[in-house]
């Protein structure tokens, strides 16, 4: 149903028209919401890819499980999108975007189709603007986990995440803080939330709308 040409191309259409932004990104945000909106004067940049492959004919989407070790990142033991921030040597943030999925899970960005951008997300807790690529790769990548930034490769199917019995809501402890209700997808056994998932339902949104 999704992994053919005609859909692909649907899709890359649906990423250059206006985004809905916001109004889907916040259906997967924890509160309070509008924190997301209270952007600093001093941000970073950072750019992460959402890379979908084929699996047996079913479009996956690749996510990784973040390496718990630095004491200093406040996103330890998370789950993301690959991507990083912006480096001085990065000519553009789909260039930034495309170098940390190779040095993060060893995918080359020859083999990667970018087909556009969904909306940026300022990441208040790290102070990051992160700005999201949509790629897509014609068959299931060799992925290679860089073990100091990686502790895991999770290859999810898209009809997972489409599912509406995977999008939950519940309490989560982060650090020493305890957020209520937060809405999540649950990705067998792990749990995607803030940002990430904010990103993730807006593309969600365009693949339901580029499916036929």
């Amino acid at each position: 149903m999704y992994n053919t040409p005609e859909f692909i191309a649907r899709l890359k259409s649906q990423l250059s028209r206006p985004l809905p932004g916001a109004t889907e990104q916040l259906r997967m945000a924890p509160d309070p919401k509008h924190y997301y909106d209270r952007v600093s004067d001093d941000y970073r940049k950072a750019a992460v890819l959402a890379l979908l492959y084929p699996v047996e004919n079913r479009l996956h989407l690749v996510y990784i499980k973040r390496s718990s070790g630095d004491a200093n990142d406040k996103h330890a033991g998370q789950i993301s999108f690959p991507g990083g921030k912006l480096e001085q040597t990065d000519k553009s943030l789909e260039e930034c975007a495309l170098r940390e999925t190779n040095e993060e899970v060893g995918v080359l960005k020859e083999n990667i189709n970018v087909l556009g951008q969904l909306s940026k997300v300022f990441v208040f807790v790290s102070n990051f603007m992160v700005y999201p690529f949509i790629g897509y790769a014609e068959s299931r990548p060799n992925f290679i986990a860089d073990d100091s930034e990686v502790e895991q490769i999770l290859e999810i199917p898209l009809e997972y995440l489409l599912e509406t019995k995977n999008q939950k809501v519940k309490d989560l402890k982060i650090r020493n803080y305890l957020l209520k209700d937060v809405p999540y997808y649950s990705l067998n056994g792990h749990v995607l939330w803030g940002a990430t998932a904010m990103m993730t339902s807006e593309l969600l949104y365009l693949i339901k709308k580029s499916k036929k």
